[in-house]
């Protein structure tokens, strides 16, 4: 397959993967009177089952096992599952609190804050656009403190917690199908032992009706199947272009919010967002740049 054919997959696989996490708020706010503790459980054991299956299908228990064996990735995902996790159990909060906009600022947010880790603990050097878009991002999120927004912790916690995420995938010596079903393997003793402490002493969402409980299991799928898709694009599709495809999510998110859910936007709300948006368009400029310079080495 030529190489068009080919982005142009990436393309399609890309916009499903944050179509998917941008209309993520409808799927939980049809669990809203499920605790999220129960949601996340729930996720981890049914991604579990959805996981197992795809690597039979593909053959790659032998891969999954390998890694299995190798001590410093299964260190790197332990501490990656825990992040998920609290990334997972943050954002169903935050989406059941009618905190939707604030979920949308986080992973606005979280570009920058990728770029920031990559100075920070990896060394790398900054450009001038990118300090310029870390700067107004700064600038926003101090606006928006001043402003006393009360849920300005969930933004920083969820931006803090998947650029976290990405760092530790990024430096594990594993592929994505055969990481993402290590992380879920890992969860699933916590998961399964908090659904059975829950059903012990309040009982269950899932089985109290069938609807509910089909929308409960779904979160495999809704789990796995955006993450899989990312990983398709990401190895057909230059690393600029999937930087752009990313804004899609949170945008969706933030429409979502004000004209869905009709969550108040504040002076500070726009102030920051604008000095977000701002620095994000800086930044998506400066690495579109860099990737049409004839010189410049590209991120695999």
């Amino acid at each position: 397959m030529s190489a068009d054919a080919e982005a142009r997959k990436g393309v399609l696989f890309g916009l499903g993967a944050y179509l998917a996490w941008g209309f993520l708020p409808a799927y939980f706010k049809l669990l809203g009177g499920v605790l999220p503790t129960e949601v996340v459980a729930q996720r981890v054991l049914w991604s579990v089952l959805l996981l197992a299956v795809l690597v039979a299908i593909t053959r790659r228990w032998g891969q999954v096992r390998a890694a299995a064996r190798n001590p410093q990735a299964i260190r790197i995902l332990l501490c990656s599952s825990l992040c998920i996790a609290a990334n997972w159990l943050i954002y169903i909060w935050a989406i059941g609190a009618k905190h939707v906009l604030e979920t949308s600022l986080g992973y606005f947010l979280n570009p920058l804050v990728n770029v920031l880790m990559g100075v920070v603990l990896l060394k790398e050097r900054l450009t001038r656009g990118q300090m310029i878009a870390v700067a107004l991002a700064a600038i926003g999120v101090a606006v928006l403190a001043v402003g006393a927004a009360a849920g300005l912790w969930i933004s920083i916690a969820l931006a803090l917690t998947f650029a976290t995420y990405g760092l530790l995938r990024k430096i594990a010596p594993v592929d994505s199908l055969e990481g993402l079903t290590i992380e879920t393997l890992l969860l699933s003793p916590l998961a399964a032992l908090y659904l059975w402490w829950q059903g012990a002493h309040s009982g269950l969402a899932f089985g109290s009706e069938p609807a509910l409980s089909a929308f409960i299991a779904l979160g495999g799928v809704v789990t796995a199947a955006p993450l899989l898709l990312f990983a398709a694009a990401a190895r057909r599709l230059r690393y600029s272009t999937l930087g752009l495809l990313q804004y899609l999510a949170p945008t969706i998110q933030f429409l979502l919010a004000v004209f869905a859910y009709g969550e108040k936007l504040t002076t500070a709300h726009i102030i920051c967002f604008v000095l977000i948006w701002s620095g994000l368009a800086i930044y998506a400029a400066d690495g579109l740049r860099r990737a049409r310079a004839p010189n410049v080495l590209k991120p695999a």
